[in-house]
């Protein structure tokens, strides 16, 4: 009797072998997880989708989860229950997650306690689920790996997804000068409302040309960059001396030519926020939790799907003319 008491069933997306979107499986007879030690189970209201699982499911990244699994690493929910050794969290509570053990496409998501974190009553869940990877990432990305310093400023390329809009708020709220780009005059618009200070169409021929003109001689001290494979070569000619580029997001190769770094002393530099210790995960919380509290930090949610049109999102995420904000799966 006690072992069909804990034998509840969950829908949850499956994915049995790497390829498109189409792999992507929405199941209705998955085991609800069990929290081990130190760990969780949330009951999942929203979980937020990131170009890196897109990467993952078709077998091209350098993490390749043991087959079949769920996706997703960003949840936002209630603890349904708690595993032993933890007394940071109980029934009930209100959190967000930065990763799940079980994947979080589902309606019920295992995650370790100490990546799991308390959601204030500002944020709804639709908010809630575009904190943990955007933000964290961002504010990594300028901080904890770019060494960013009030006074100095930041091109956000690619400004107006999860992560560029993060660095947007965080870079401005930190006393930088702040720059972005987007593909569409509405991801313009919605960069200009959340930090820059001024914003580029880089779909427009001519906007590199452009943010020199602004900069001046001296370039920009930090890049953030979402699509290193395409404007990888061109940010180099846009730093300043000792200027650096944090390569956030890639889908391919480029060329360079390294002697660009050599004539400012640059630096290319990866960002990736599964490698984070411990201590710098709790230093990327408290940013976040201070920004909320201070009422700066706002996450923008932008489209939003039912958990049965997973394949469109990640179709989507790709494929969209501009992104407007986080993209969630609504449970």
């Amino acid at each position: 009797v006690a072992m069909a008491a804990t034998s509840r069933v969950m829908r949850a997306v499956r994915v049995f072998e790497f390829g498109g979107p189409e792999v992507l499986k929405l199941q209705s007879d998955v085991l609800v997880p069990v929290p081990k030690e130190n760990q969780v189970l949330i009951k999942v209201h929203v979980c937020g989708v990131n170009p890196v699982e897109t990467y993952i499911r078709s077998g091209t990244y350098a993490r390749k989860p043991a087959l079949p699994y769920t996706p997703g690493s960003d949840v936002s929910g209630v603890i349904e229950g708690v595993g032993e050794q933890v007394t940071a969290f109980k029934k009930g509570d209100r959190v967000f997650t930065l990763e799940t053990v079980s994947g979080g496409y589902a309606e019920y998501a295992v995650a370790a306690a100490n990546r799991v974190f308390p959601l204030p009553d500002k944020l709804d869940f639709r908010q809630g689920a575009a904190l943990g990877v955007p933000y964290f990432t961002a504010y990594r990305a300028l901080f904890q790996k770019g060494c960013a310093k009030a006074g100095e400023s930041v091109l956000v390329h690619g400004a107006s997804g999860g992560v560029g809009l993060a660095a947007c708020q965080i870079a401005r709220a930190c006393g930088l000068k702040v720059f972005g780009t987007a593909g569409t005059e509405e991801g313009m618009n919605l960069i200009l409302r959340n930090g820059a200070h001024q914003a580029f169409n880089h779909r427009e021929p001519n906007y590199i040309e452009r943010i020199k003109e602004c900069t001046g001689p001296g370039g920009v001290d930090i890049i953030i960059e979402m699509l290193s494979n395409v404007n990888l070569d061109a940010d180099l000619q846009l730093l300043a001396h000792a200027g650096r580029v944090m390569v956030v997001g890639c889908r391919g190769r480029i060329e360079i030519n390294p002697r660009d770094t050599m004539s400012k002393e640059s630096s290319i530099i990866g960002v990736g926020l599964f490698l984070a210790t411990e201590e710098e995960r709790h230093e990327c919380a408290t940013a976040v939790l201070d920004g909320i509290e201070a009422g700066w930090l706002k996450p923008i949610v932008g489209s939003e799907y039912p958990l049965e049109k997973v394949a469109k999102a990640h179709e989507d995420i790709i494929c969209s003319s501009g992104a407007r904000g986080k993209m969630v799966l609504l449970l």
